[in-house]
């Protein structure tokens, strides 16, 4: 990538899902569970080649289950390595585990998934009536396809309310103002409008290209052609306005070659790029909010229905490393080490593959020996927080296996179990890959952040497998199809063959997040620009509310009278327009008043800090080691791009102040 500036899928379980043994021992295979094809990976290959032409030849008897789906297929031989792994999964468990935790789907009826859906989004005061203010300012930030998507869910929640006779619901008109309770896409004007509500002074954009985000050699086989992604717009927005861009559910074929992947620019606006560690903890809550909504929008502009699967509450082991909820695991590595994000046992597993299994012929693929995994389990579970754990005794292919170990025994999935079918309708009903990626990107923002932070570490990992894959023998396609089991063949009360069709489905998807990683992780900017407008319109709300108070209208009276005094006004007319101060609290010099131009970028101020600092000494010529830092007024805490032209952000945000610290690793 090249960046410029300006019906549910039933869950299924592990444990519960039996691969088509039976068929392979009435013609004559070795039976898996002999010792033979237990410990031979020939053997195992052999098996997976028979299971596999057997579930993609439909003209002979039927097999336990069918692989086939009606709107993704692939060739017999394109899906091996899959259901090798599937195979070794099932081996895994047998073997292993007791009283796993199961994590159940439950049924809802249509007035139960939209009244989650509207509290999901942070709109449960439309369904209880308090607190409308919070409600409002998130509604006064929607687009048009955003609010169509809102209304339309909130109109199905009423209408079955009322045939409950619950009780008494307010009308959808009474919230939107509109007519119509059932907004047509297709009556929409023309252009594209930014949703950012700061009426900026329009500046012709200047684009400028940054870094190839497709490292380790990814891009090597894309086609020349790049398309264009643009984060200004809603993607929800943008395919309202261009209907060449709808398209109707079609059979298609998902293609095995890397090469077809397309290759994309991403144009950068004059605000930069945002990725997700860059916004505080409170706008990606808000931002989680949107994505939902935003989501929900894109699908219904393609005339795709967005289900969801209701899950009950999973409670996981309580100590240890394996099986334990992310949440619970990082409070305990946090008391080891503060501010940890991944869990401790996962980077070391990582660290450990990146170290000596980058090269290894099969990594990933290739399975360790099952006996020796379980005693390092044991092992890992025993010692690890004591530091006593030997790492020079884990062969690579075992540190893989335990790797996958944890990701599957995860209690709730790592792309979580309520949008499991969201994810897989975004291939199997959207054959552009634009497209798809656009969906994945929205899902990928609404990832809880423990999920977020550790599925970024693994995709991390496995871009690095793929650049060794002259060394390796595992391509992209490879890698997605032995982590596609792993990561989406999630824990659930019993088997389903939906998701066994699937197959073809959640390996395009690793692919997907693999190749596209980088562009994934960045938070489009209209979604920011939407947060910018609630947190303004929160605190406008927040004022008309103090302002009743006949105490607080005392103590603003008085602080407007402390404004209007001529020394300060003296004060703020010593501070021309276009004018920051910025501090520093770690350098020397630990503030700065910096005149801003239509040309000056953050980069310009962070140089000019770093060279004050060091004094003229060759340091100057070092790279900045701090970030400038956006905080307050209608932001809780942004980091900037060092490409962002800092007179666009003080336009959009006069209120905020300038701190120059380190960023977060």
């Amino acid at each position: 990538m090249e960046i410029k500036d300006s019906g549910s899928v039933v869950l299924t379980a592990y444990h519960s899902y039996t691969p088509p043994r039976t068929p392979l021992l009435q013609q004559g295979f070795d039976s898996p569970e002999s010792p033979r094809s237990r410990h031979s990976p020939t053997i195992r290959k052999s098996q997976c080649r028979k299971i596999n032409r057997m579930l993609s030849n439909e003209s002979l008897h039927s097999p336990v289950f069918n692989r086939s789906i009606s709107q993704v297929s692939m060739d017999s031989t394109s899906m091996e390595d899959f259901w090798c792994e599937v195979e070794s999964i099932q081996e895994s468990n047998e073997e292993g585990r007791e009283g796993s935790i199961l994590m159940e789907v439950k049924p809802a009826d249509e007035g139960e998934l939209e009244a989650e859906w509207l509290q999901e989004v942070g709109l449960s005061t439309l369904i209880s009536g308090t607190g409308e203010e919070d409600g409002q300012a998130l509604l006064s930030t929607l687009s048009r396809t955003q609010a169509a998507a809102v209304q339309k869910r909130y109109n199905t929640y009423t209408q079955t309310m009322r045939k409950k006779n619950k009780h008494s619901v307010r009308d959808v008109r009474d919230i939107f103002g509109g007519n119509d309770s059932s907004p047509t896409f297709d009556s929409l004007p023309v252009p594209p409008i930014p949703i950012n509500g700061l009426q900026l002074p329009r500046i012709k954009p200047v684009w400028k290209p940054v870094k190839n985000c497709l490292d380790y050699g990814l891009e090597k086989a894309s086609p020349s052609v790049a398309e264009e992604l643009s984060f200004e717009v809603s993607f929800s927005e943008a395919i309202v306005v261009d209907h060449k861009i709808r398209e109707c559910p079609k059979t298609q074929r998902i293609k095995k070659d890397d090469s077809a992947l397309p290759k994309f620019i991403v144009w950068k606006s004059r605000f930069g790029l945002a990725e997700v560690g860059d916004l505080s903890l409170e706008d990606m809550k808000k931002i989680r909010y949107l994505s939902l909504i935003e989501l929900t929008a894109f699908y219904d502009a393609l005339g795709i229905e967005l289900k969801r699967n209701r899950t009950a509450r999973v409670k996981g082991r309580e100590n240890g490393l394996f099986g334990i909820p992310l949440t619970m695991l990082l409070e305990n590595d946090q008391k080891k080490i503060p501010g940890t994000k991944v869990p401790l046992i996962f980077q070391k597993l990582l660290q450990k593959l990146e170290e000596t299994g980058l090269e290894t012929e099969g990594i990933l693929r290739v399975p360790g020996s099952a006996l020796r995994v379980k005693t390092l389990r044991q092992e890992l579970e025993a010692t690890f927080y004591e530091d006593k754990f030997d790492w020079n005794q884990v062969r690579s292919n075992d540190a893989a296996g335990l790797l996958k170990m944890f990701i599957r025994e995860l209690p709730s999935p790592l792309f979580t179990a309520e949008y499991l079918p969201a994810f897989i309708a975004l291939v199997e009903k959207i054959s552009k890959i634009k497209l798809q990626l656009q969906a994945l990107h929205l899902l990928i923002m609404l990832l809880p952040d423990a999920n977020r932070d550790i599925a970024k570490a693994l995709l991390q990992f496995l871009k690095k497998v793929v650049a060794n894959e002259e060394k390796n023998k595992m391509s992209l396609w490879n890698v997605s199809m032995i982590l596609a089991p792993n990561l989406f063949m999630c824990k659930g009360k019993s088997a389903n063959q939906e998701e066994m069709k699937a197959a073809a489905s959640t390996a395009h998807i690793v692919r997907l997040l693999i190749r596209y990683q980088d562009i994934l992780w960045t938070v489009p900017c209209f979604l920011i620009s939407q947060v910018r407008k609630m947190n303004d319109a929160a605190a406008t709300n927040i004022k008309k509310q103090l302002t009743f108070d006949k105490s607080v209208r005392k103590l603003l009276r008085r602080k407007t009278m402390d404004r209007e005094r001529p020394e300060r006004r003296r004060e703020q007319m010593d501070v021309p327009e276009g004018v920051i101060r910025v501090y520093a609290p770690l350098h020397s010099k630990v503030s700065m008043a910096i005149q801003l131009n239509s040309r000056t970028k953050a980069k310009d101020i962070l140089a000019r800090f770093h060279c004050e600092n060091s004094n003229g000494t060759s340091d100057c010529n070092k790279e900045p080691s701090q970030s400038l830092y956006e905080i307050g007024g209608n932001i809780g805490e942004h980091c900037l791009d060092p490409d962002t032209y800092m007179l666009d952000v003080y336009h959009a945000n006069p209120q905020a102040e300038w701190i120059l610290k380190p960023k977060a690793s």
